[in-house]
C-alpha cells in the first residue's frame, strides 16, 4: 500500500524536523516547501497539506496569499500549527491579541467528538510557546478546543477539512495522539 504523501509548509518554525518525524512515525512520506513556494494546488499529489508555526509573520498576509490560496483551494484536509492556525484565521477574518506568555505544557478542554480528538481525552495536555491568541473563530469557524487563556486553542473550519491548534503538537504525547487523529481524515 502507498504512504499518504503529506505536504509540510515550513513557515520558520524552529521544530520542523520533529513536526516531520512525528508525521513520518504516523505512516505519512513528507515533503517540505517554503511558504514563498508553496504550489498552486495538490493535484492529487499530496494527500494532507500541514502548515508549521511561525516567528511573528502571520499577519503579512501579502507574503502568505499563496499559501492561503492553497488551503482555501484544495480539497485535502489542512492542519495549521500554532503560527500556522494563527496565518488561517487572520486570512478568514480572524483577531490576535496579545496575552501572557506560555511555554511548556498546558491544559486544554477539546470537543472528544471531534475525529481531531478521537484519541485523547476530554482534557489534553499540549505543548505552547507563544504570546498570541485568537479570541473568538473567525466566520466560517468554530473552536473546538479552549483554555483559560486561549477561548480558541483548537480551531475547525464549517466543512471540517480545516483545522488548527494554537499548540505544537509535534511535542508531547497528547500533541502526538492528536496528530494522529489528523492522520485519520487522510489515510
Amino acid at each position: 500500500m502507498t504512504k499518504p504523501r503529506v505536504l509540510v509548509v515550513d513557515n520558520g518554525t524552529l521544530s520542523l524536523p520533529q513536526l516531520r518525524r512525528r508525521l513520518e512515525d504516523l505512516g505519512a512520506d513528507t515533503e517540505t516547501v517554503e511558504a514563498a513556494e508553496v504550489p498552486a494546488g495538490t493535484g492529487g499529489r499530496y494527500q494532507a497539506v500541514v502548515l508549521s508555526g511561525t516567528k511573528v509573520r502571520a499577519y503579512d498576509q501579502a507574503y502568505y496569499k499563496p499559501l492561503i490560496d492553497l488551503v482555501t483551494g484544495t480539497d485535502v484536509p489542512v492542519l495549521g500549527i500554532c503560527g500556522g492556525m494563527q496565518i488561517i484565521a487572520l486570512a478568514a477574518g480572524g483577531r490576535m491579541e496579545e496575552g501572557p506568555q506560555r511555554v511548556g505544557g498546558y491544559k486544554v478542554e477539546v470537543d472528544t467528538a471531534e475525529p481531531l480528538f478521537a484519541h485523547v481525552g476530554p482534557t489534553v495536555t499540549v505543548f505552547h510557546r507563544h504570546t498570541l491568541y485568537l479570541r473568538q473563530a473567525p466566520p466560517g469557524f468554530r473552536s473546538i478546543g479552549r483554555s483559560e487563556h486561549a477561548p480558541v486553542e483548537f480551531l475547525c473550519s464549517d466543512d471540517g477539512r480545516v483545522h488548527g491548534s494554537q499548540a505544537h503538537l509535534e511535542f508531547r504525547k497528547d500533541g502526538l495522539e492528536i496528530l494522529r487523529g489528523f492522520a485519520q481524515l487522510y489515510q
